[in-house]
């Protein structure tokens, strides 16, 4: 089976790209099951249920978030309804939402999804690795496919996590940092594995952002309000193919488009 993870998309040139490409992407690689990352999709920070519900409707079946799933106040009602939309695990007991979800790919076969967030220079938070310990045996009694989005800063800390999972997940996807790597691999147990999918949003920004706003914090260190920049977008993603089965990997390969 074939399974489609969008990376983080920001703000509206990052959504009009996704319900650009999304349908004709899925339709070209006869994917089963599809992942997006939208903790920035709301004006560069934050998700809404408005938005998270378009997205839904445009072809995700489960959607992943990071640190900025706070942003907007108004998600944490919709986060406590909608099951689809995911939160870092990691957080303390009491966050709103959920952190995994066993969904139904195109074939019948279910695909699970977790949602962990890393703590090298990011919020802080619980142990990822004693969570994922903890939570991914329970989800293998519902399936063998296990899908992790990782959201970290360290690019250090996503590959030990991808090796100390490799074999009992089916992928483990970094995001966060917006900036896509060239590490697309299966580990040696059948984990398939990249460090960053990259961004869905403006092209020619920093992370998304635009250039004035962040270079004008570089050059003079104050906390200079961020806007979305505006202009042509990409459309960045992975497609993990998986042994129904086994619910290992087979083959990892960037579809980068826009």
């Amino acid at each position: 089976m074939n399974i489609l993870f969008v990376g983080d998309v920001v703000g509206r040139p990052g959504r009009k790209v996704l319900y650009h490409y999304l349908r004709q992407t899925q339709e070209q690689n006869e994917v089963d099951f599809t992942i997006v990352n939208v903790e920035n999709a709301a004006g560069g920070f934050g998700i809404t249920g408005e938005i998270a519900e378009e997205i839904l409707k445009a072809g995700a079946d489960v959607l992943t978030s990071g640190n900025h799933i706070w942003d907007k106040r108004e998600v944490f009602d919709f986060l406590a309804r909608e099951p689809r939309l995911l939160r870092p695990g990691n957080y303390p007991k009491g966050a709103p939402g959920e952190f995994a979800h066993v969904g139904e790919a195109k074939t019948g076969v279910r695909v699970a999804v977790i949602n962990l967030q890393g703590r090298v220079f990011m919020p802080l938070t619980d142990c990822p690795f004693q969570f994922a310990q903890r939570e991914i045996p329970r989800l293998a009694k519902e399936t063998p496919i296990i899908v992790v989005d990782f959201h970290a800063e360290a690019t250090s800390e996503k590959m030990a996590l991808g090796w100390f999972l490799d074999g009992q997940i089916s992928a483990l996807v970094g995001t966060h940092t917006h900036i896509p790597t060239a590490d697309t691999r299966i580990l040696p147990k059948g984990t398939a594995y990249v460090s960053d999918v990259g961004m869905t949003g403006p092209y020619d920004s920093i992370i998304g952002m635009e250039v004035e706003g962040s270079l004008g914090r570089f050059l003079t260190g104050f906390p200079n309000r961020m806007e979305v920049a505006d202009g042509p977008a990409t459309f960045a993603s992975v497609l993990i193919t998986v042994d129904e089965t086994t619910g290992r990997a087979t083959a990892i390969k960037r579809i980068d488009r826009g």
